[in-house]
Order: structure tokens, then C-alpha cells, then sequence
């Protein structure tokens, strides 16, 4: 609870502040329903506070030494193994995440972090051949300036840290939205942890606010040059679209519909486990859930059987309890919107191979076959423990089935042929894509994103770099140039 008591505030210019809107964001444990904190919003006024102190701070640290910038995310990542056992508390408590999955997340945002220091070295010059005699190209690599991140609420922790990090690690300034849902952990948590790194004021500022009180102040103010967004595709068109028009780079990692396909040589007993893990991790409110589970009709019998009934046995309940697998779904809205698809997909003549109950915020696992090509299920990002499953027949079926979707973040495919499975890969529209393994993956070296409307750019590794930073051509002639004129 120390964190919560400590970090439910506005962060500007190295301060902790007092919101001056005129109501408060509540902030509640989901599973139990207690009062973790409340944070007076901020106004436009602080969003303005936020990016010209931002801009102020980013001057100088621009041209300070890559090795200070690459020490201050060492300290940084030091801190979050030395708090690591309060932040997974953290993560269990305001997410309603289980502790598997808050030591997870930990874990993945310290390899980011790690990553971060060695790109603070990275973004070096080059020099380029010209036609013309005498002349050298060079190419230097320059920070954008300052970046806003808009955090989601499922992994704010490790989402915030993926864009924050490396953006102050090459020399920008950041300024944070959080989700309404994580203001602590995808916000006040981060910055608790660059202050006591120390990291010199100004450079990372976090705004927990709402649309209703700022509009689209945080992504119109002229300060930002690029903005990164990780939520639903339908506020990333709205972000994409206000960012566009003042000429704005963006980093939109948005919704998904993955599909996790099993063929006719796969190992089942395998398949299954990655199955469960891909749609059911966090209560499966994961971008890269496999909302799909397509299966060879020559396989399909023993797969459903293996894997409806280890879904049966998935655990519901408190997420402090250890021995829980499935904790409560973000809010009561989610939970009974949930409830409402699956009533409405039986109804309209679905099968219900496992049917969960819904107690509170808990949502228990539930597995649906049986639905029309055309249900509108199959093609939308469901946000919580629904897996759909369905049958293929033969390769050409499963690809035009995992392609038959306005997403194309992640997916998966099972098969004891491996170059098989890297076949099957390069023919579907997404952006990653596994082979005999989970959907749900991130790697700090491995460009993280989304074709069609899972989003657009990259992030991780070289990706991030070109992200955050921008290239300026000096070119310089030692001899003379002849000119026609």
C-alpha cells in the first residue's frame, strides 16, 4: 500500500503535485473492490507545466554523455530489483494480476531497461559515399526532442518503461499519460523509480488526467514530436489522426485478434499448453492473446478434449493467492460486457465446451465452437478469458482463416516441421508471427508491432532507436563543386 499512498500524484519538473482539476480518478483494487488512492486530475494548465518543462530539461540532456544517460538506467534498473517484491505487490493489487504474471512483467521491463543502457551507446554517425568527387555524406543521429506516451492499463508497467526508457536513454525528454486504470504502476511507480536514479529534473514528467478534462491537449501541444500509444484501435485512429495533421511521428501499438494454429503433425500435448497460456494470461486482456485457436479437423478431437478440459481446471480467485491462474478482468463494465458477448454468442448458436460464471469482477474461463463464418466474434479483439475455437482443413484453409481479420498483431502455429511452420508464417499479414510457441512475446531486441489495424512503426531494439530519434545529412565538400549555372 506504501506505493499508493506515496505516488497518486501528478510528477512535473521533478515534483510531486496536486492535480488542480475539479474531481479526483479513483483508483481501485479490482478484485476486492478497495480504495487504493485518489488523484485530483490534471488540466490543460499542467499539461502545458508538463511538456515545457520537458523541453527546457531535454536541451541539455541531449548533449549530455551517452555513458551518464546509459549509469542513470543502470541505477534505475538496480532500484527495480531492489523494490522488486513491493512492485509485483503493486501489479497484484491495482491491476488484479497474478503474481506469475506481476513477476513477469517485472522481469520483461528490466531486460528493457538493460537494453535501454545500451542504447544510450548506439545512435553513432555515419559517413556515406557520394558520386561526387570530394564530397563526404555524413549522417547523424539526433533524439526527436520530446515524446508522449500514452501507457495502456494490462502491462502499464513494463508498456510505460518500453517507450520511457529508451526515449530518455537517447536523449529525449518524456512526458506520460497513464491509463486511468494504472495511474501508480504505469505512472508514479516509473517515476519514483528515474527520480531515486536520478535522473535530473524535468525530463520525465507523468500526467494522470482524462480526455473529459484536457481533450486532445496532450497530443496537439506543440512540444511532442512523436507520440506513443499502446490501447484500443479505435483511440489509436483518433491519435493517429490528430498527431498526423500537426505532422507528428506516432507509434500506435493497438488491438489484435491473433489466431494460435495447431496442424495435423503438431505435438497436441504441447499445443495445448501454449494454447491455454496464449488466451488465458492476465484473464487473456492482452493484445497478443490468441483470441483464435484454429485446429486441423484431423487433430481436433483429441486437441478439444485436452484443452477444454485443462481450461475446466484453470483456477479463479484471489489474484494474492499463489495457486490462482485467472484473477478479476480490469472493472465491473469489462466483466459484464464479457458476460453479455458470451450470452449473445450461445444464443445466437455457439457452444459453450466450458461456460465460466461471473462472480464480480472474476470471469472464469470460457470456450465457445460452433460459430458462424461470418459471426462477428471471430473477426474482433476480445478482451478477457473467451477463447474461440474452430476447425480447418488443410494449410490453405488455416491461412485464409488466420488472415480473415482487420487485425494482424501476433500469432502462432504448431507443427513438428519447423521450416513448415516458417512457411505457413511468411504467408500471414501481421506483424510477428511464432513458430511452436505462444502468441503472447516480446523481446527487447525484436521489432515489436502491428500491420492493418493492430497499429503502425516499431519498437525494441534498432526499431526503438529509429522511433526516438531523427537523421540529419551534413555534407561536406573538400574540393570544389561544379555547378551548371
Amino acid at each position: 500500500m506504501s506505493f499508493f499512498r506515496e505516488l497518486a500524484d501528478q510528477y512535473i519538473d521533478g515534483e510531486w503535485r496536486t492535480g488542480t482539476g475539479s474531481w479526483d480518478i479513483i483508483d481501485f483494487n479490482p478484485y476486492n473492490g478497495e480504495k487504493l488512492a485518489a488523484i485530483t486530475i490534471a488540466t490543460v494548465e499542467e499539461v502545458d507545466r508538463a511538456y515545457r518543462a520537458a523541453e527546457r530539461a531535454q536541451r541539455s540532456w541531449a548533449t549530455t554523455s551517452p555513458y551518464e544517460r546509459a549509469r542513470v538506467m543502470e541505477r534505475a534498473l538496480r532500484i527495480t530489483e531492489e523494490l522488486a517484491d513491493e512492485i509485483v505487490e503493486a501489479v497484484i493489487d491495482e491491476l488484479g494480476g497474478t503474481r506469475s504474471k506481476a513477476w513477469y512483467e517485472l522481469r520483461a521491463a528490466q531486460e528493457f531497461l538493460r537494453e535501454a543502457a545500451h542504447q544510450a551507446l548506439h545512435p553513432g554517425g555515419r559517413i556515406l559515399a557520394s558520386p561526387v568527387d570530394g564530397k563526404e555524406n555524413r549522417l547523424y543521429r539526433r533524439p526527436v526532442g520530446v515524446v508522449g506516451v500514452i501507457s495502456a492499463f494490462n502491462f502499464p508497467f513494463l508498456v510505460t518503461m518500453k517507450s520511457a526508457a529508451p526515449a530518455l536513454a537517447l536523449g529525449n525528454a518524456v512526458v506520460v499519460k497513464p491509463n486511468q486504470n494504472a495511474p501508480v504502476v504505469g505512472g508514479g511507480l516509473v517515476a519514483k523509480i528515474f527520480h531515486d536514479a536520478g535522473l535530473p529534473a524535468g525530463l520525465l514528467n507523468i500526467l494522470v488526467t482524462d480526455v473529459a478534462e484536457i481533450g486532445d491537449a496532450f497530443i496537439a501541444h506543440p512540444v511532442p514530436k512523436v507520440i506513443s500509444f499502446a490501447g484500443s484501435d479505435r483511440v489509436g485512429r483518433h491519435v493517429g489522426a490528430t498527431a498526423g495533421a500537426l505532422f507528428k511521428r506516432t507509434i500506435l501499438e493497438l488491438s489484435g485478434n491473433s489466431a494460435l494454429v495447431v496442424l495435423d503433425d503438431a505435438d497436441i500435448d504441447y499445443a495445448v499448453d501454449a494454447a491455454v497460456f496464449s488466451r488465458f494470461v492476465y484473464q487473456g486482456q492482452v493484445c497478443m492473446a490468441a483470441n483464435r485457436i484454429l485446429v486441423d479437423r484431423a487433430v481436433a478431437p483429441e486437441f478439444t478434449e485436452k484443452f477444454t478440459a485443462r481450461v475446466a481446471a484453470l483456477r479463479t480467485g484471489d489474484p494474492r493467492d499463489p495457486d490462482t491462474q485467472i484473477g478479476p478482468v480490469i472493472n465491473t463494465f469489462q466483466a459484464d460486457a464479457l458476460t453479455a458477448l458470451v450470452d449473445q454468442a450461445v444464443a445466437d448458436g455457439a457452444t459453450a465446451l466450458v461456460r465460466g460464471r461471473t462472480r464480480g469482477n472474476l470471469v472464469e474461463p470460457t470456450v465457445l465452437t460452433g460459430l458462424a463464418d461470418d459471426s462477428p466474434l471471430l473477426s474482433q479483439e476480445i478482451f478477457g478469458p473467451v477463447a474461440l475455437l474452430a476447425t480447418f482443413d488443410g494449410e490453405d484453409e488455416a491461412v485464409r482463416m488466420t488472415n480473415d481479420s482487420p487485425y494482424g498483431l501476433s500469432g502462432a502455429v504448431h507443427t513438428a516441421d519447423a521450416e513448415r511452420g516458417v512457411r505457413f508464417a511468411r504467408r500471414i499479414r501481421s506483424g510477428m508471427f511464432h513458430v511452436n510457441d505462444a502468441t503472447v512475446q516480446d523481446d527487447p531486441l525484436v521489432a515489436f508491432g502491428g500491420e492493418k489495424r493492430s497499429g503502425t512503426g516499431r519498437l525494441n531494439g534498432e526499431a526503438t532507436v529509429d522511433a526516438f530519434t531523427t537523421q540529419k545529412w551534413i555534407s561536406i565538400q573538400h574540393g570544389r563543386s561544379v555547378f551548371p549555372l
